[in-house]
């Protein structure tokens, strides 16, 4: 008899049991070929997706410096001559 289960898929329409593995080989495909012989990839990938939240949090800081660094060059004193 039929059963009815839960499935996920990656972009390349590749079916997974979870939403985990579906995303590990999304990241991993986005990343490319690593590595000369076997492909780095996955391991990468996988690595990204169970750190999620310190990356997030180093981009969000690396957003806010970039902002800052941004601001700081539209001031019009921002840069002190040296005398010759």
């Amino acid at each position: 008899m039929a059963q009815r289960g839960t499935g996920y898929f990656d972009r390349k329409g590749q079916f997974f049991k979870t939403p985990e593995e579906a995303t590990r080989s999304d990241l991993a495909s986005l990343l490319g070929q690593i590595g000369e012989k076997e492909s780095l990839a996955p391991g990468i990938a996988h690595t990204l997706l169970d750190r999620r939240s310190d990356i997030e949090q180093l981009f969000a800081e690396h957003d806010a410096m970039m902002a800052d660094a941004g601001s700081a060059a539209a001031r019009p004193n921002n840069v002190t001559r040296l005398k010759a």
